[in-house]
Formats: structure tokens, sequence, C-alpha cells
């Protein structure tokens, strides 16, 4: 008789290992935890010592004593891979399994800090120090079930639309929206397709590959789930009342996160999320007739570049944000091991640098652009998404003693960026005039031009190209540098987030409007415009093949972005022109067989190079029809204005006050609701 186990890499700290594994039939499966960890005293340090932890005392390497096996060691994978490992083995063959292990952390319900009388006991400073960890040891609970009852789930989940749709999630109420209307021919297919490409781990799912073409042979790390590509997935699946496979999603790459892989030996600091994880299925090492399968997570050692994410972890946060808002479960959110993932997250994009601005500085290919493009520096959509996650982190941080300075860093970043980004990163017709009669070499603190940015950097493009009445954040500010060029997604979060005021949120739609046909064409929506081309491509560009002129992500068309663009549009009550766009695409991607990006000037053809069945771009058109279906539903995923950080303005600490900062007049303008 054959068995299969599940494994994962887990890791909430890189020097920290843990393999649980368990086989069918199961007698008995007990799990204890080692102590001593195999790391040199020299990298543990004096600062652990003061903290009052001696190198022995520190949680170390997990083991698991089976009755038929002994002691299991820490497994190394036919991958090559040494990691930290998650066991929950599946016996189809056996009516008994174990469903779980998926709280590496704790048990909420009693670690919870949100519990008066475990503050002392199990706050964050038990859980997370430099260097290791000091927690009790990790108890699971088995839950058993029959495997009938499993495949009844199932298949009760793999209904679309069913009538009366009711679910529970760890004991709450889930949202369900069972929609009304009768699903066109293109939604049936959409859903179809989707659910087809849904990624199982443990016999639960656990995401949904990036692309699904049958018809493709060298699927390359499309095969994959990534942080970024499963976020329409998953609001698609949330918006329809299906809450579990987000969850599980959500922790399971928390588990991943921190992970010790390296490029050249250098390992990527505490609190990276991984860019995206496959599910691996190898035989178990001695033991023949079984297998088990491995979470392998990428940090950027495997893709183009070999670029770290930098948007994984800010994705994330803002998923965790939305399943609380869209399920009502907020349980998840108060978990010890949640919070200090997102404590995690926030120390790593926190943490003081050489840089003096309050935007995030990276490198090209860290984010969705995920190639050379002269994105480098501090591109918009980084910081974009950066103040949408500090926005989400500010309302699901639990503040205590050991968290009050998080959160008044988060206060004090999130008033500093939106200043920045209103001030410096956006342009209009008056600004690009200011810019033209700019002066330069001001050595002082208070100069115009502080950046020392020359007129002749205006493209000749843009003085003919915007209008009179509209504006947009450009995608990128360094010194003596303005990238002019119009990036969309770092524009819609821009309106999502309320990074911008209401003034400027309006005058983003009206560039999409007035400029339709450059933006979106035959096929919603331009990812930049716009593209380089000529020698500036070569030289960018670093003349990649893929982005060339109007192709991929140098001008190219994805169709994804409808979601974002859907959401902005509700948000700012002008929705009639995601239905416009919306419906422009729903034309064409079914008989395009879904692609993932459109090449030319205006998107009328598919993109050279693009993948059929693009998973996102099958999720992005979902989102958008339920959205403007259930408009009320976009409120729990986009934020207002926050007027308690406009007091918060660093022109007050100028004498003399700027009478042109834009945060005096956002109270003078609140945003409109339809």
């Amino acid at each position: 008789m054959s068995s299969r186990s599940c494994i994962g890499l887990s890791s909430i700290n890189p020097s920290i290992r843990i393999l649980m594994s368990c086989r069918y039939p199961f007698p008995k499966c007990d799990l204890f935890i080692k102590e001593n960890l195999s790391k040199s005293p020299s990298r543990m340090g004096s600062r652990n010592r003061g903290h009052g932890f001696s190198n022995n005392n520190i949680l170390g390497i997990g083991r698991v004593i089976h009755s038929n096996r002994g002691w299991l060691s820490p497994l190394e994978s036919n991958l090559g891979q040494s990691g930290v490992f998650l066991g929950c083995p599946i016996n189809t063959n056996n009516r008994r399994f174990v469903l779980g292990i998926v709280n590496v952390a704790s048990d909420y319900r009693h670690h919870s800090t949100s519990s008066e009388r475990n503050v002392d006991k199990n706050n964050f400073s038990n859980i997370f120090i430099q260097g290791g960890f000091n927690v009790e040891p990790l108890v699971f609970e088995k839950i058993e079930s029959s495997q009938d009852e499993l495949a009844n789930k199932v298949s009760d989940s793999s209904n679309v639309n069913k009538e009366n749709l009711s679910k529970e999630l760890n004991g709450s109420k889930v949202l369900t929206t069972t929609h009304e209307r009768e699903l066109s021919e293109v939604e049936k297919q959409a859903w179809e397709l989707l659910r087809g490409s849904i990624v199982n781990y443990c016999g639960n799912p656990v995401g949904t590959v990036a692309a699904n073409d049958p018809a493709d042979k060298q699927p390359l790390n499309y095969d994959q789930v990534f942080i970024r590509d499963f976020v329409p997935s998953a609001l698609a699946f949330l918006l329809n009342g299906e809450g579990e496979i987000v969850k599980n999603f959500l922790v399971h790459t928390l588990q991943l996160q921190s992970w010790e892989k390296t490029v050249d030996c250098y390992s990527p600091g505490q609190g990276l999320m991984p860019a995206s994880f496959k599910v691996r299925t190898v035989p178990r090492d001695g033991v023949s007739g079984e297998v088990e399968d491995v979470l392998d997570p990428d940090f950027g050692e495997s893709a183009i570049g070999r670029v770290a994410p930098v948007d994984s972890g800010l994705w994330w946060i803002i998923l965790l944000r939305a399943y609380g808002k869209i399920t009502g479960d907020y349980t998840l959110q108060e978990r010890v091991d949640v919070q200090t993932g997102i404590r995690l997250i926030l120390n790593l994009c926190l943490s003081d640098g050489f840089d003096m601005f309050p935007t995030l500085l990276v490198t090209d290919g860290s984010c969705m652009i995920d190639r050379r493009m002269g994105i480098h520096g501090h591109p918009l959509e980084i910081q974009a998404l950066f103040y949408s996650a500090l926005r989400c982190s500010r309302e699901m941080l639990i503040v205590n003693d050991l968290t009050k300075k998080l959160a008044a860093a988060i206060n004090t970043r999130l008033s500093a960026l939106s200043f920045h980004m209103r001030e410096y990163y956006w342009v209009d017709i008056r600004k690009i005039n200011e810019i033209y009669r700019y002066k330069t070499e001001e050595y002082s603190m208070d100069a115009i031009n502080k950046f020392n940015i020359y007129p002749d950097q205006i493209p000749s493009w843009l003085v003919d190209w915007i209008p009179q009445s509209s504006g947009y954040f450009i995608g990128n500010l360094q010194p003596a540098h303005m990238d002019f060029r119009f990036f969309s997604l770092g524009n819609l979060w821009a309106i999502i987030s309320s990074l911008g005021t209401q003034e400027q949120c309006e005058g983003i739609l009206n560039l999409f409007e007035d400029k339709w046909d450059d933006l979106l064409g035959k096929m919603p929506l331009k990812i930049c415009y716009p593209a380089l081309e000529g020698e500036e491509w070569r030289i960018i560009t670093g003349s990649d093949p893929k982005n060339t002129s109007w192709s991929y992500h140098n001008g190219g068309s994805w169709p994804t972005l409808l979601w974002q663009f859907t959401l902005a549009c509700i948000k700012m009550g002008r929705p009639e022109m995601a239905r416009k766009a919306v419906a422009l695409a729903e034309k064409r991607l079914v008989v395009d067989q879904w692609p993932e990006y459109y090449d030319t000037k205006h998107g009328r053809f598919i993109g050279k190079q693009a993948r059929l069945y693009q998973t996102w771009t099958i999720a992005g058109f979902l989102t958008s029809k339920v959205l403007l279906k259930n408009p009320d539903l976009a409120s729990k995923l986009f934020w207002n204005e926050d007027f308690e950080l406009l007091e918060n303005c660093v022109c007050g600490l100028n004498k003399a006050g700027r009478k042109t900062c834009t945060r005096f007049t956002a109270k003078s303008h609140p945003i409109k609701m339809d």
C-alpha cells in the first residue's frame, strides 16, 4: 500500500528548522521540539545574551517521532535544498486523515495579544528576538474527519453561484455573495478556468498557478503560485463567498517567510516574502512507494535578474486586510504568528538606511515590472503599494507596549510619504510649467527645485499630450531625474489608497478618459505610456527582446489591471468608465484565450510571447464583473482620506510653513460618495 505525505518549507526566522511529518496509516504521531540551535556562537553575539537568553535555550531544530519510524532528521529534499518542513500526510486508501498543521506559531485562542491574560506571557517579546526564538514547544491538535466529508466540502466549494451559499470558517460566518443574475457564457468559462488553475497542498487549495495553458510545453515558472498574481484570484473567490483558499494561502505563504535561500552566499533580510512557490511531489527518501508534497519557495534566486520581490510582502498585507473585511473573520489577523509576520515585513520596510526620502529605494525588477525597465530608485508602483500596506497595518496591528513604537513609526511614515508623493510626484499643466522655469544649483533649505531637476528633462511628447484638466503621478523621482512616464498600476493605487488628494484622484481618472485611446485602446490597460523606443530602449532595457516597444512591460496592455481600474472608478463615483473598459475586454478575452498581455500601441495584437489562459487575466475580469454588480463590496477594498494623518504634516517643521502644501487643502475637498 502506498502512502503520501505533504511537507512544507516553513520559517519565520531563517535560523529555525522544524520538521513535522506523518504517514498514513498511522497509529500515533507525536511531535516535540528539541532545543539547541545549530548556529555558531559568533553569529549569536552578545546582543542575544543581553536579552537574557543563552545559546543553548533558544528554539532550535524540531524533529518528529513516529512509532513505526523512530527519529526523522531534518530532511534534505531531492531538490538539493535544506529547509524547514511542515508535514501533513494523506492516504487515499485510509478513511482517517489529518488536516492542519497550518498554525506554526500559535493557537490564536490561547496566544492572541488581544487577550489580556496573555499579554505578559505570550506577547511578541517572547516570540521574536534577533537571532532566534524563545517560545514554548508547539502543540498540534489532530483533526479527524472522514474522507467522504472532505470530498463533500470540496464538491460544495467547487460550485459557482450556488443558491443560498452559506459557509463557516473557524466558527465565524463568512460573507457569501450569491449572484441573482445568470452568468454569461464568458463568465461561466472564466470561473471554470479559474477553478481549473487551483493548486492543492495536503488536500487543501492553497493558490492558483500563474497560467494554465494545456498546450504550453515549457511553462517555465508559470506553473507556480505567485503572491502578486494570486491577489485578483483571491478577491474573486472572496467576493464569491469562498474564503478557505485565501486563508490557506495567507497561512502557508506566511510560513515560507524569510526562508534562508541565498544568492552568492548572501541571505535576504528577515521578513522577506517569496515571489512564488511551487508544490512539488517527490519520493520519500528510503521508503519505497511513498511520496511527499514539498512547498518550494522562490525568493528571487531563480527569477530573471535574480531580484528579490519587494512587493510580495506588501501584497500579502493588503490581501490579509481584504480577507478580514470581506469575510468578517478577523481572528486570522489577531493570531500571534500573523502579527509577527506583519511586524517582520514592516521592520524590513521601515529600517533605517542611507536614503533621505520617505519612499522605498529599490532596484529594477522588484515589482510587477520584473525586468530591467529603468524603474530603479523610487518607482511609483512600490510607493503606492507601500502606502496601502502601511494603512492596512495601521488597522490590523495590535498595539501594546512592544508594538507602540512601530505603530508610531507607521503614522509618521504615512504622513511623510503622502506629503512627499503629493508634492513632488504629481504633475499637471501648472506643475510642468513650473518645472519648465526651474532654476538649478539651488543650495539652501528654501530651494524650490529641491531635487535639482533640469528643465530640459521635460520630454517633447508630454508637452502636447497632457490635457488641461488632468494630471498624474510620475513614474519615479531621484536627484536630477524625473521619469515622466505614466504607470497605470501606481496611479490606480494612488486613487484606491487615497495617496492622492480628491482633486488629484479626479485628475487621474480625467486623464484615463481624455486619453482613452492611448491608455485603454482596443484592450485595457496600458501598463505604462509611452513605450521606450530606439536608442533609449537599447540603453535603458539592455536591448531586452521581450520588452521591445509597445510589448510586455514596455507599453504593453495588461487586462489584469481591469479590477484595479474598476475599483478606482467605483470609488470616485464613475463606474460607467469601468463598465466600458470591461465590456471592451469581454469581447476579446474569450476569443483570444485569455492572454497575459497584448502588443502594439493600441493593444490590437496578442502579445508575441504572452502565455494563454493567464490566471490573473481571468481573475481580474471576474473580480471586475462582481464589483460592478455589487459596488457596495468595493468600499471594503479601498480607503478614504485619513484626516488624522494630515495633522502631522511635515510642513509644520518649517517656521514659515508651506502655503502650497496639498495637505492643507485636502480637508476642504472631501471625497464624495454616491
